[in-house]
């Protein structure tokens, strides 16, 4: 991890910079794997999980009995830490329901909004060396309060074709409808196009490495929306001389083992603090099991030394991490300063774990600086937002000649001659 000290302001967007992925070839195979797929369906989708996740799948879809069976596969310990955690996102995301709210704009004019559920939703579920099945709670929970119809997950199988235990006592736990054990690229274009096994869906959710992402971007070209660009995690930890600097270092490393192109970032106005936190991942990264994923990432990432922690969130806000972690005295001085951030974690025991997993929040944010002009999902994720206007005759007799000067104006004669017929009848 690169440590800098007081940089100038001119050096700060180069040291902003996430590591870059070569695009042109990845969306090159994504086109190719989504044309094979919307040809010749299935064929091409075992074709592409033999060749990326080297498994030979006949039958897509997890049948009940599976589902049923994965309940014997998950410790009961586990099991009370998932029911847990999906208590508190329940709590949290239940309270985002919107209540109707009828407007009276004009005496006779009454305007309103509904929320309608996307009736098809797709998961991504990441499996591989870490089988995300925390996703499936932030995921499925939002969807199922919402009310959409169908939530379909979609999550690569091991080498044996079997999902991880976990992931499939989860899905059943949140009500998730139908699961299939595909991932990648083409799980994505199944979703986008349809096959005889995987059914079409309207938006599709989740995380995924830089195959995942490109594809769900390449989605939206054919009538398909997101719930948001996302690439490899990240954490901006801004500390003081109150932190503690094993906490820092914990957190640090709680988002570079996620991926060798993930990002951290710890910004002080505290050389001391940025020298015994590196000495604190010195040590602890020798601990984990996926140490060399870890310390890939550190190559990516830096410790940077500032004037004072205003200059530290005014760098925070122009990065805008997908995880903010503000570890100083006096942290409720600055939460009305932070203007780009996914989730923000504050004081010395808001470790970026806890949204990860139970505090309640949701841990599917934007990334890459999307965090700029994007919120990371919630329930009104997965709904639509639908106005609704009624007009009397007093309505239309007090805001109809407004409208029809201003159809003039525009030169619009039949919406002018829509509000013209009407006050002829009114009138």
């Amino acid at each position: 991890m690169k440590k800098i000290i007081n940089p100038t302001k001119k050096e700060w967007a180069k040291l902003m910079q996430r590591p870059v992925v070569e695009q042109e070839e990845l969306f090159t195979l994504v086109n190719q794997i989504f044309a094979e797929i919307r040809q010749v369906g299935n064929k091409a989708v075992k074709k592409y999980s033999h060749f990326f996740d080297k498994v030979e799948v006949e039958q897509f879809e997890v049948s009940k009995i599976k589902l049923k069976e994965s309940v014997n596969n998950v410790s009961k310990e586990l099991q009370e830490a998932i029911k847990l955690a999906k208590g508190n996102i329940e709590k949290f995301h239940a309270a985002q329901q919107e209540k109707k709210q009828i407007i009276v704009t004009t005496k006779g004019v009454k305007c309103w909004r509904e929320n309608r559920a996307i009736e098809k939703v797709g998961i991504y579920i990441p499996g591989g060396s870490a089988p995300l099945f925390s996703t499936v709670l932030m995921l499925g929970i939002p969807a199922k309060l919402a009310g959409c119809k169908e939530i379909l997950l979609c999550t690569p199988p091991n080498q044996q074709g079997e999902i991880d235990p976990a992931i499939l006592f989860s899905a059943e736990l949140v009500g998730v409808t139908k699961i299939f054990a595909v991932g990648g690229i083409q799980a994505i274009g199944a979703m986008t196009f349809g096959t005889k096994a995987i059914p079409k869906v309207d938006k599709i959710f989740g995380p995924g490495n830089q195959y995942v992402t490109a594809a769900k971007q390449v989605a939206q070209n054919f009538g398909i929306t997101i719930d948001m660009p996302a690439g490899p995690s990240e954490v901006l930890v801004i500390a003081d001389e109150t932190c503690e600097p094993e906490f820092v270092a914990a957190d640090l490393l709680s988002q570079a083992e996620h991926g060798a192109d993930s990002q951290v970032i710890l910004l002080s106005d505290n050389v001391k603090v940025v020298e015994q936190t590196l000495q604190k991942i010195k040590k602890q990264v020798k601990a984990l099991p996926r140490k060399e994923i870890a310390e890939n990432a550190l190559n990516n990432s830096k410790a940077i030394v500032l004037q004072s922690i205003d200059e530290c969130i005014e760098f925070s806000n122009e990065y805008a991490p997908e995880h903010l972690i503000i570890a100083v005295k006096k942290y409720a001085d600055y939460t009305n300063k932070i203007s780009n951030a996914g989730s923000v974690f504050l004081g010395n025991y808001s470790c970026e774990s806890a949204g990860d997993y139970a505090s309640g929040t949701n841990h599917t944010l934007p990334t890459n600086g999307y965090a700029r002009n994007y919120s990371g999902v919630s329930l009104d994720s997965f709904v639509k937002k639908i106005t609704f206007q009624e007009l009397s005759a007093e309505g239309i007799k007090n805001i109809g000649p407004a409208i029809e000067i201003m159809a003039e104006a525009e030169q619009l004669i039949a919406h002018k001659d829509a509000v013209s017929v009407r006050l002829k009848k009114v009138k």
